[in-house]
């Protein structure tokens, strides 16, 4: 069984869309010019992550977000709660369908009549295509970016998703939510939980916890197929990680095996 993920998505308008991103976001949203993307999140005060998105810069004023897990009506309303008197305007659209489309450099952005596409290398995202497909889902579990379950929302923090490797968190640009736990873990390090491709012998759903022994120790993200192969992303225990022989692993009382077939760091 397929998932087809919508895309959900939500703008942030007005003269000071930048500056409100940049306060609330773990990106450095300054930095991101018209017409290109770049990861990000909104975490909460405990660094855990609320949402993982596509941020792109549609002009000078004018922010769009693709999120990777979650709904976008939600979110819009927890962000109105931070706007104050800055001039800034949240819109959560209707969910559109999220396709594939031909290659464009990855972090470009532009928008096609309708339609948006976020450039990923050696294909592109196209939000508002004719219909959805999963065609982008496998080379994006290759590439580790990951796309969060619901019921991993607001339960990980940023190194067990390679957000740095992803540049989807700064440790310079100054406070937002979350930041101070998001420095610590990076400059001292000891986040014993990180994210991993996997082969597994069986499909199974995005947001799967599996356990090895009596220890919930394997929480799948994204799933999808390679040719005959069932992939996913997984955030999995580091001290697993280290007593695997060949990378591999069989899930107590699930008959499933699972071989980790790439690797990545905070």
């Amino acid at each position: 069984m397929v998932t087809h993920h919508s895309a959900q998505t939500l703008s942030i308008e007005g003269a000071d869309a930048v500056a409100f991103a940049q306060s609330q976001f773990s990106s450095n949203v300054q930095a991101l010019a018209v017409g290109q993307w770049q990861f990000s999140a909104w975490l909460d005060a405990q660094g855990r992550v609320l949402a993982l998105f596509h941020l792109a810069r549609a002009a000078d004023d004018a922010l769009l977000l693709l999120l990777r897990g979650g709904e976008a009506a939600p979110m819009a309303q927890s962000l109105q709660r931070f706007v104050f008197r800055a001039k800034v305007r949240l819109t959560a659209h209707e969910p559109r369908h999220l396709g594939t489309g031909p290659a464009f450099d990855t972090y470009a952005a532009a928008r096609e009549n309708d339609a948006y596409k976020l450039g990923c290398g050696d294909h592109s995202l196209l939000v508002g295509a004719e219909r959805n497909d999963d065609a982008w889902q496998a080379p994006q579990v290759l590439a580790g970016w990951p796309w969060l379950p619901d019921n991993v929302l607001g339960t990980l923090l940023p190194p067990a998703l390679s957000f740095e490797r992803l540049q989807a968190v700064s440790f310079d640009k100054g406070c937002y939510p979350g930041q101070e736990i998001v420095a610590r873990l990076h400059y001292r390090g000891g986040h014993k939980r990180h994210m991993h491709c996997v082969v597994l012998s069986h499909h199974l759903t995005g947001g799967t916890l599996l356990r090895h022994g009596d220890e919930r120790a394997v929480q799948l993200l994204d799933v999808a197929h390679d040719g005959e192969r069932t992939l996913a992303l997984a955030v999995i225990d580091d001290q697993l990680v280290t007593s695997l022989e060949n990378g591999t692993v069989d899930i107590t009382d699930e008959g499933i095996t699972m071989h980790i077939e790439k690797s990545w760091s905070a």
